[in-house]
């Protein structure tokens, strides 16, 4: 199961993916294979607000549950913000990415989700441990700061047959936009 809402809150706890996964009984960790520059496809170029081609900070992330690879991520940040920082490197961040950011000026104030389901390549068929008919949903979350700029952008795919996406929804007070 997935929720966003942890993943997106400056609480500062570091591993909120092993944390949610040891609250069901179960072992969830991660593994960075890859953080550097690179440069922007042109839809997360276009969810950045920056040209298609600029460079970003790209972090690979491969999530396991007890064992297994059950989600692919990779997140991209405008050099501006996350260029010669811990993001640029291969290792954990003391406190997480989000509370890093956070500390950098950029909380998340707003985000925004898209869930497709499609075919995986053949690099994420392998990944996954997928059979040749097996679908994956992607989930593409852009987030954006307090006042209304895209600073981050993730790309997640999963298995589509053993995950499920849970939503919250605030509405009235409390809401993000204080109505």
């Amino acid at each position: 199961m997935h929720t966003s809402t942890p993943y997106v809150a400056a609480s500062g706890r570091g591993d909120v993916w092993a944390e949610e996964a040891a609250a069901q009984g179960r072992r969830g960790t991660q593994r960075i294979v890859r953080a550097g520059e690179a440069t922007a496809s042109a839809e997360v170029a276009g969810l950045l607000g920056i040209p298609e081609g600029s460079a970003v900070v790209e972090r690979r992330r491969l999530i396991h549950l007890d064992g297994r690879t059950v989600e692919s991520t990779r997140t991209y940040w405008p050099v501006a913000i996350a260029g010669g920082t811990a993001l640029t490197q291969a290792r954990k961040i003391k406190g997480g990415a989000v509370a890093l950011l956070a500390e950098l000026g950029h909380a998340a104030h707003v985000v925004r989700e898209e869930v497709r389901a499609r075919m995986p390549d053949d690099d994420e068929r392998a990944v996954l441990g997928l059979g040749p008919s097996d679908p994956v949903l992607q989930l593409v979350r852009q987030t954006l700061d307090g006042e209304g700029a895209p600073f981050q952008v993730d790309v997640s795919v999963f298995a589509a047959p053993t995950q499920r996406l849970r939503y919250e929804l605030r509405v009235g007070q409390g809401a993000p936009d204080g109505r």
